[in-house]
């Protein structure tokens, strides 16, 4: 299986993005389609991977473009995964601000995502003193 072209800033509707969202768990974005096309498109920098008219990859960046950009999604179809895609979208944004100072995101705690954010060069900021990360998360609906 040769890996998909990339695409910069085409911006999937919600008809592509749920099934992509729903294929890798992250139904908290699907249950309301239309905010997940808004909060796509409103994203600085997308770039995407369709098999055909299948969006198999994508990876959405908020950013000023000076000061810190920050890496909201990564998601690849789990048929694509471990292809070397999700490595090719993330290093097509870290091309792209490779001018901003402070690359920034967040993830949940699996050891798979730590390994993979490790191999592309992100530290986990408990492990680097003195730096400190804050969240404030809205309780769910």
């Amino acid at each position: 299986m040769s890996s998909p072209p990339l695409v910069h800033d085409r911006r999937p509707d919600a008809s592509a993005l749920v099934p992509l969202y729903d294929a890798v768990g992250w139904t908290a974005y699907t249950r309301d389609p239309d905010a997940l096309a808004r909060a796509v498109g409103a994203s600085h920098h997308v770039c995407t991977a369709w098999d055909g008219d299948t969006l198999v990859g994508l990876c959405r960046w908020l950013s000023d473009d000076v000061a810190i950009a920050w890496l909201q999604d990564v998601l690849v179809l789990p048929t694509w995964q471990r292809t070397g895609l999700g490595r090719r979208l993330v290093d097509d944004g870290l091309t792209r601000y490779r001018h901003v100072r402070s690359i920034a995101l967040m993830t949940d705690d699996r050891p798979a995502q730590h390994a993979f954010y490790a191999a592309m060069g992100f530290v986990d900021v408990r492990d680097r003193p003195p730096l400190h990360a804050f969240v404030r998360l809205r309780p769910p609906a």
